[in-house]
């Protein structure tokens, strides 16, 4: 829960090329951990939920007011994909009151267990068309009338918002302004500093009205504070910002109190998730080509960035072999400015070790190429 607190939100992604991504996301930071911890705190607990944050993700269930808001929002407006959607929601009244009528009866259901009753089929131009039960059930989750429960592997089970949310829950009814108050400090506190235009793209990306008015009030208040970031003798352009309760950190750092080390990242990570940014504070362009063609590929299917200390530099192509229980490593690439060295490379190879562990085995097999001064292999 400290973890969460700190990013605010987890990504979810059904690709297991290597694990799931929220597991890798809690690994990066914690090391060896029981998924179901996690488990525990979704559906035991009750402290997490899954919900749409900078993309559909595990959140805190003490933020929910700011979620309960963009339910209650989310189809308000002229966006063209707004009035399309709301009209296929009223065309499609049976099939709405089929999928509430048998949660309210039955209790939890996969999306198997509803009956098409739609009277018009969703259509687009990906691979969603005629999806009629998990459109519906994917705009009511969205509107807040429904939850997912629980999970079997990739499997959602739905039901009635109610059931799913805990008592303690917080009720505070909250309007735009006070909403955007409470996420971008959330987004703040979890990049560390950032102009505005990074604030808008983390947490609840793309939902933050009239954030400058709301960041000049809290600067008012003291609650956060403008800073410079010079390198190089050159400031860097732009207002930054960071929360004052963080200021102590500056500190820490100073005092030599930090101590790096060096990890892998999922290509969802929360640290890289804003492409633009990771440039900007990194010089590290990365791009996810899941969906790129095999042949124009750069790095590889599931590229994962190689965090060492307070730089990127370089990254890992694997894959898990199930049914071998192999880790395949099938290239590292380094990156142009990275210390090319053996005390570098051992590091690395540690953390490829203890990520392995993570998976369940100690079965690397390192199949393409390998940067041969980090002697890897």
């Amino acid at each position: 829960m400290e973890i969460f607190h700190d990013l605010g939100c987890v990504q979810i992604d059904p690709i297991r090329a290597v694990e799931r991504t929220q597991w890798l996301v809690l690994w990066s930071r914690l090391g060896h951990f029981e998924p179901a911890d996690l488990d525990a705190l979704l559906w035991d607990k009750r402290q997490l939920f899954e919900y749409w944050a900078h993309c559909a993700s595990i959140v805190m269930t003490a933020d929910y007011p700011i979620y309960r808001l963009h339910m209650r929002d989310w189809l308000v407006g002229d966006k063209p994909w707004m009035k399309r959607f709301r009209k296929w929601l009223d065309d499609n009244q049976d099939l709405q009151h089929h999928i509430l009528g048998e949660l309210g009866q039955n209790g939890a259901l996969t999306s198997r267990d509803f009956k098409d009753r739609s009277d018009r089929t969703w259509e687009s131009s990906g691979w969603t068309t005629g999806q009629n039960v998990t459109q519906m059930l994917n705009g009511l989750w969205r509107l807040g009338q429904i939850m997912v429960s629980g999970r079997k592997g990739l499997t959602k089970y739905w039901d009635l918002s109610e059931r799913c949310l805990p008592e303690w829950t917080p009720g505070d009814e909250l309007d735009w302004p006070e909403a955007v108050r409470r996420a971008a400090q959330r987004s703040l506190r979890a990049l560390g500093v950032a102009r505005p235009a990074h604030i808008v793209e983390h947490f609840t990306r793309g939902r933050y009205p009239e954030l400058q008015i709301v960041l000049d009030q809290l600067e008012a208040e003291g609650q956060v504070i403008q800073v410079q970031i010079n390198e190089d003798g050159q400031t860097w352009p732009g207002n930054w910002y960071i929360h004052a309760e963080d200021i102590s950190l500056l500190d820490q750092l100073e005092e030599g109190e930090w101590q790096p080390r060096t990890t892998l990242l999922s290509p969802f990570d929360n640290l890289i998730c804003d492409r633009e940014r990771t440039e900007e504070l990194f010089d590290f362009n990365f791009r996810i080509e899941i969906y790129v063609p095999k042949a124009k590929r750069q790095y590889g299917y599931y590229v994962m960035p190689i965090l060492h200390g307070d730089k990127l530099i370089g990254r890992l192509d694997p894959k898990m072999d199930r049914k071998k229980m192999q880790l395949q490593i099938n290239a590292v690439y380094a990156e142009a400015d990275a210390p090319m060295d053996a005390k570098t490379g051992a590091a690395i190879a540690q953390s490829i070790d203890n990520f392995a562990a993570f998976l369940g085995t100690n079965d690397i097999n390192f199949d393409g190429h390998v940067p041969p001064t980090w002697k890897l292999t």
